[in-house]
């Protein structure tokens, strides 16, 4: 495995679990209907949506061996911005309950 398919299949581990904690975040306030009092779940699912889009993105590049660049900037990208909106989340729930 080429060093730059390694990186993006640790993109792809850690998004899957950030994916994870997200859905949790989300589940937890609806099954708490605490979801109406705080603006953390709609977040959440922003987080969501960016983190599917880096785990697709980062599964195509190992899989295909993507040479795009613009394939693996996704991944990349996505990532942090799932993992930067996922924080805002928590710290949303964290101040407003």
């Amino acid at each position: 495995m080429s060093e730059a398919n390694q990186h993006h299949a640790q993109i792809l581990s850690a998004s899957t679990n950030l994916l994870g904690i997200c859905f949790v975040v989300i589940g937890s306030l609806k099954l708490t209907n605490s979801n109406s009092l705080t603006i953390a779940d709609e977040i959440a699912w922003v987080a969501s949506i960016l983190l599917f889009t880096s785990t697709i993105a980062a599964y195509l590049t190992i899989r295909n061996d993507v040479s795009k660049r613009w394939v693996r900037n996704l991944a990349d990208r996505a990532f942090i911005a799932g993992a930067c909106t996922l924080m805002a989340s928590v710290l949303s729930l964290v101040i407003e309950l």
